[in-house]
């Protein structure tokens, strides 16, 4: 016992630096940014050598998956860049397609083939050039030929792709006008009393080819509601075909 005495001092001292060693990592882990050594020399006291609990830190790092990394004057736990390619993932990004995208897109489906220009005319606004791109880029469209008129613009359609992530065996299977009614989706209003079953505007005509669409103060007075495919927002009626309005 009287010879242990005197080493009393020094184990309580080493205690004392293991004790704000773990302070300092403690520190150091729950950061988020990387941590200046004034911020660290103000909350460890004189007595204790932060540069030494540092350098033993970073021996006890080295080497293994997370090291004590010096930037300047800061440090931080970081991955060690050895591993950094097994760390890498890749993680689908699901964007929402704008309102203009989702018109356009529905434009295509119900309209197909059809120009830039007949998208434009069904909308009533111009068509920015990233939304083709977007729809174009997602795969749910598909170039489909050119027109044979002057200037031979291009036609475009949708892809088998978007069949399948809409659930459609075939492009015919889209709902209908009377399809939307029956589910709720469709807002009935005067917009929508004039329209035959045959997809023409009372007391009106659409020529083969050409989107048989309502009078210009009425066009717009269908409106879509709920949750749905989205394929039903800016349509104008075709003749022969089934579809659905919307107004913006």
């Amino acid at each position: 016992m009287t010879e242990a005495a005197p080493d009393m001092p020094d184990l309580l001292a080493e205690e004392e630096r293991r004790r704000w060693l773990r302070f300092v990592e403690a520190v150091l882990f729950a950061s988020t940014e990387p941590v200046d050594e004034t911020l660290l020399r103000q909350r460890v006291p004189e007595p204790i050598d932060l540069d030494a609990i540092l350098a033993e830190l970073s021996e006890t790092y080295a080497g293994r998956g997370v090291t004590l990394v010096r930037n300047g004057t800061r440090w931080a736990f970081r991955t060690a860049p050895d591993l950094g390619g097994m760390l890498r993932t890749e993680q689908a990004v699901r964007r929402k397609l704008s309102r203009a995208a989702v018109e356009t897109l529905a434009i295509i489906a119900y309209h197909q083939p059809v120009t830039r220009a007949e998208v434009e005319e069904i909308r009533g606004v111009a068509l920015s050039k990233g939304t083709l791109d977007t729809l174009l880029e997602a795969g749910w469209i598909r170039p489909r030929g050119r027109r044979e008129t002057p200037g031979r613009p291009l036609q475009w359609g949708t892809s088998a792709a978007f069949l399948d992530h809409f659930g459609l065996g075939d492009i015919k299977e889209l709902p209908g006008l009377e399809d939307l009614k029956a589910m709720g989706l469709l807002d009935r209003r005067g917009g929508l009393t004039s329209i035959h079953a045959a997809g023409r505007p009372a007391g009106g005509a659409g020529g083969p080819g050409r989107a048989a669409r309502l009078p210009a103060r009425r066009r717009d007075r269908g409106r879509v509601t709920g949750s749905g495919p989205g394929l039903c927002q800016g349509v104008a009626l075709r003749p022969g075909r089934r579809a659905c309005i919307s107004a913006e």
